[in-house]
């Protein structure tokens, strides 16, 4: 897993965290090394989960299309949004009530 330089995972919350192996493992199958390119830090839309702890960005992989989100989607759950922008994978850890 790479870090993009001024990144700072330390402050992520347990639950997204947690889903950085599942991630990495999603990435790795795509035969590319996972890069974090956002926690916190950056301009982020309003109420975004960047601001409260609760997600990231990845570096998109070459290859990764918007079909292959539902299987990301899949290995992390409900409790997460995964969504694929031009250059980079949004995922959040976002529980709904129910």
């Amino acid at each position: 897993m790479l870090i993009k330089a001024g990144v700072d995972i330390s402050r992520l919350k347990r639950e997204i965290r947690r889903s950085l192996v599942k991630t990495d493992a999603f990435v790795d199958h795509h035969n590319e090394e996972l890069t974090i390119t956002s926690t916190y830090e950056g301009n982020h839309g309003v109420g975004s989960l960047h601001y409260a702890d609760e997600a990231y960005d990845i570096r998109r992989p070459l290859g990764v299309q918007l079909s292959n989100m539902s299987l990301l989607r899949d290995s992390l759950g409900s409790d997460y949004d995964v969504v694929l922008n031009i250059n980079h994978i949004h995922i959040e850890h976002d529980p709904k009530k129910g």
